[in-house]
C-alpha cells in the first residue's frame, strides 16, 4: 500500500492526505464528542486526562523519533551505497585505460551495459519493491569474464588489473547491499506502534475539555497536525527507492560514467 501511494502521489498530495486528513478527522471527532458529552466542556476530568496525555505523548514521541531517525539513517546509507557502487564502476573504467585496446573496449561495453541495466531495468523494479539480480547479472558476469580472460603483460598493467578486479568485487558487494535495501521496510510491529499510537493519542485530546470550542479545536488540531506530519515522514522515508524523496540513479549517469549515456 505504501509503495502504491509513494509511486502514484506527490509528496504534497500525500501531505494533504496525511496531515490534512488527520487534522480534519480529529476536529470532527472533537466536535462530535463535545456534542454527545456536553459536560466535557467543563473540564471536569482535565487533571487525569492531562497526566494521561503527557505520559502517552512522551512514549509515542520517543517511538516516532526512533522510527524516523532509523528510516533517515537507512535512506542515508542507501545513498552512500549507490554513490559508492557508481564510483567503483567509474574507477574501473579509468583503470581500463592501462589495458590493451581490445580488452579496454570489451570491459567498457560490459560496464556500459551494466549501468544501463541498473538505471533502465533494475531501478524501476526497485521502485516497485521487486528487485532482482537477473536484471544486471549477465552484464556483471561479462565484466568479470573480460578480466578473468586477460593476463597482464607488464608491471603497470598488473597494478591496474589488481585495482580493477578489487573494485569489480566491490561493485558486486554494493549491488547486493543496494538490492537488500530495496526490500527493506518498517517492521510490522513498528508500523502498528507508529500508526496505531495515533489512533490512541488523538482521541484522548477529545477528552481535554475547554469552555470555548475554538480553543478546543485549535488544541486538538495542533496535536493532530504534529502527529500527521510525523506519520508523513514515516511514510515517505520507509521505502528508499520510492517516492519523490527516493534515492536517485543520477550517480550512474554523471562524471566518468556520463560517456556511457552519450547519444
Amino acid at each position: 500500500m505504501s509503495l502504491w501511494l509513494l509511486n502514484y502521489f506527490s509528496t504534497f498530495t500525500l501531505a494533504l492526505i496525511t496531515v490534512g486528513g488527520t487534522v480534519a478527522l480529529a476536529a470532527a471527532g472533537s466536535v462530535l464528542a463535545r456534542r454527545k458529552y456536553p459536560s466535557l466542556a467543563e473540564g471536569e476530568h482535565n487533571d487525569m486526562v492531562g497526566v494521561t496525555l503527557g505520559m502517552f505523548g512522551a512514549i509515542y514521541g520517543i517511538i516516532l523519533a526512533f522510527v524516523i531517525v532509523t528510516l533517515w539513517t537507512q535512506l542515508d546509507s542507501t545513498q552512500t551505497i549507490v554513490a559508492t557502487e557508481a564510483t567503483d564502476i567509474a574507477l574501473i573504467a579509468r583503470d581500463a585505460g592501462a589495458f590493451p585496446p581490445p580488452v579496454r573496449a570489451d570491459l567498457d561495453a560490459a560496464l556500459s551495459s551494466y549501468v544501463h541495466a541498473v538505471v533502465e531495468d533494475q531501478w524501476p523494479r526497485m521502485r516497485a519493491g521487486q528487485p532482482t539480480y537477473g536484471a544486471t547479472e549477465r552484464h556483471l558476469q561479462t565484466a568479470f569474464g573480460v578480466l578473468q580472460a586477460y593476463e597482464p603483460k607488464t608491471v603497470r598493467e598488473e597494478v591496474f588489473y589488481e585495482e580493477a578486479v578489487a573494485r569489480l568485487n566491490d561493485v558486486a558487494g554494493q549491488r547486493r547491499s543496494r538490492l537488500t535495501m530495496a526490500e527493506q521496510e518498517l517492521p510490522p510491529l513498528l508500523q502498528v506502534l507508529a500508526f496505531g499510537g495515533a489512533l490512541v493519542l488523538i482521541p484522548l485530546t477529545f477528552l481535554y475539555g475547554m469552555r470555548r470550542l475554538r480553543i478546543q479545536l485549535l488544541f486538538v488540531a495542533s496535536v493532530a497536525a504534529l502527529i500527521g506530519f510525523s506519520l508523513l515522514l514515516v511514510l515517505v522515508l520507509d521505502r528508499p527507492f520510492a517516492g519523490e524523496l527516493s534515492v536517485s540513479p543520477a550517480p550512474y549517469q554523471e562524471g566518468a560514467l556520463a560517456r556511457y549515456w552519450s547519444p
